[in-house]
């Protein structure tokens, strides 16, 4: 955060969104604090700050040891708070720690049994009837902190972990199970412990730690063999329907590689181009890679896992990209309100899909795809519910123009080529090479002697490259 930012905060007095905590505060009073916010609309906690009304940026004299403080206050809860990790900000001198508890969580949180909610400036006990209304709003079970039958941390994968430890940094580098049990990727006394013969223990602990569902769908050795529906299934059709001729992908991985690996196919297979503005060159894609990114990786982390037997499904066309994911809207979401409301459905999926720079934790993904359609000048994108799940429909360049293979022909038109010359670049773009007797069985009616000018003309402009000599020659992209 700038400056500026903290120092708005700190002219601000306490508020059902805002909080201060000195530095010596009990764990218990952050936690409780902790709770308010998640059992109501989020908000942030300032941690080296005096005063309720009027506040005073007093700092932090141990920075690590304040850090942990905020760290064992969310673990404190039950269950315990899956959080971003606090960031170090500064007023002056003094360094402060910023923790954000985000709105739409999907559980009901507690502390030593008290179920507390933010009203105003303080924490307050919920009545029994708006904690029997929170439990119906949200739900009270979470199928990712569950642990599968039979589950043992020798399914996780030392090398996974330890990389994601790395990439969060020294909070999680220390103690990479520790960091895990934080991240409700692992829970205590249940299964067995155990690395397995071939790798060091991460963090040894008297006690066994068991995988939960949602640290075997980020972190296992074999993801298939427990979730054969955590899998996602990309189809490439060149026409703006479904046809007999496609490419298709079944992406079965961890959820971090399978999200890696799904967005560098879709990035393969998305129509680009160059056009001439002027004297300036714009590239162009399909649809904006951010806002695919976007769709692909909300539908991966914001889907109900305990829907068996299929799993995310993305299908590119010439005109508009179609990502479907199991399991209808969570929570309190509508279709009305998806832009303004905010819900978890995985927690522990989407902080460390956060962590590994994969995902916005607060939420804002649909705000971001909605502004970089816009910034494209395409339509916003679509949302649906269908019976058992949740469409994203992303329509993209226009495609007047377009030939049968979805390519982009309307340059080609503009710089002059003729119907039988942009005919051969659409035959190469399907089967890579083409010859006189190809070019000759597309337009029977035109003369061998027409159609060798053609390819020659495509040559001379530098567009195709001649292989061969006589009848042996044919001709490749160049």
């Amino acid at each position: 955060m700038e400056p500026e930012e903290i120092a708005a905060l700190l002219a601000l007095p306490e508020g059902e969104k805002l909080a201060f905590a000195r530095e010596k505060s009990r764990l218990d009073d952050i936690a409780e604090t902790l709770v308010s916010f998640a059992n109501a609309q989020g908000g942030e906690l300032l941690l080296g700050v005096s005063g309720r009304a009027r506040a005073k940026a007093e700092g932090l004299a141990d920075v690590v040891a304040a850090r942990e403080l905020l760290l064992e206050a969310a673990l404190a809860c039950t269950p315990p708070l899956i959080l971003p990790l606090p960031r170090l900000v500064r007023h002056g001198e003094a360094a402060l720690l910023l923790a954000s508890v985000p709105a739409g969580l999907s559980q009901v949180y507690s502390l030593h049994g008290k179920y507390l909610r933010r009203e105003g400036g303080t924490n307050q006990p919920l009545a029994p009837d708006a904690l029997r209304r929170l439990l119906v709003e949200r739900g009270d079970v979470s199928w990712e902190r569950g642990a599968p039958g039979g589950a043992i941390a020798d399914e996780l994968d030392p090398h996974k972990v330890n990389a994601y430890a790395r990439r969060v940094g020294p909070e999680a580098e220390s103690d990479p199970m520790a960091f895990l049990l934080r991240r409700g990727c692992v829970v205590r006394g249940l299964g067995v412990g155990g690395w397995g013969v071939d790798a060091q223990p991460l963090a040894p602990n008297s006690q066994p730690l068991t995988p939960t569902n949602a640290g075997l769908l980020l972190f296992a050795r074999s993801v298939e063999e427990r979730y054969p529906q955590a899998e996602i299934t990309l189809v490439h059709y060149r026409g703006r329907d479904m046809g007999d001729v496609f490419e298709r992908e079944d992406v079965r991985d961890t959820l971090p590689e399978a999200v890696r690996r799904a967005e560098r196919w879709l990035m393969e297979h998305m129509r680009k181009g160059s056009r001439m503005v002027g004297l300036e060159r714009q590239d162009w894609t399909q649809f904006p890679p951010g806002a695919v990114r976007e769709a692909l990786v909300n539908a991966v982390a914001h889907r109900d896992y305990s829907v068996r037997g299929e799993g995310v499904r993305i299908g590119l066309f010439a005109d508009r990209l179609e990502c479907y994911s199991p399991g209808r809207l969570p929570g309190h979401v509508t279709l009305e309100n998806i832009v303004a409301e905010r819900f978890s459905r995985n927690e522990s999926l989407v902080q460390v899909l956060a962590d590994l720079g994969l995902i916005e934790r607060l939420g804002y993904g649909i705000d971001r795809m909605l502004r970089q359609m816009d910034d494209a000048d395409l339509p916003p994108p679509q949302f649906r519910e269908t019976a058992a799940g949740f469409l994203v429909t992303l329509h993209g360049q226009p495609t007047e123009g377009l030939g049968p293979e979805g390519l982009d022909t309307r340059e080609w038109a503009r710089q002059g080529l003729n119907e039988r010359q942009i005919a051969a670049l659409i035959f190469l773009a399907a089967q890579r090479r083409i010859t006189n007797r190809d070019l000759q069985e597309l337009h029977p009616d035109v003369s061998a002697e027409t159609i060798r000018r053609d390819l020659v003309d495509l040559v001379d402009r530098g567009m195709l490259l001649r292989v061969g000599e006589k009848r042996a020659t044919y001709y490749i992209m160049k």
